[in-house]
């Protein structure tokens, strides 16, 4: 698990900033981790921190291809 800020949702992507500076976009999150946190509509989780926890799906046929999916994020 790693710690995040969760920067914005735009054109189904989900953008969070790392401890170390590093920003990355998330193509998925799991249904049960927007169901407890909705990072489309709600606003007021913009710059919330959290503790993240994630994968990386990489495509069979496009080896270069991955989606980052969000597995679970926990309120700091």
């Amino acid at each position: 698990m790693r710690e995040a800020e969760f920067l914005s949702y735009e054109n189904g992507f989900f953008t969070f900033l790392f401890e170390n500076g590093e920003e990355l976009v998330f193509d998925e999150v799991l249904p049960r981790v927007l169901k407890q946190f909705d990072l489309i509509n709600d606003e007021s989780l913009i710059n919330k921190s959290f503790k993240i926890t994630f994968i990386e799906v990489y495509d069979k046929n496009d080896e270069d291809s991955v989606i980052y999916r969000v597995e679970s994020l926990k309120p700091l």
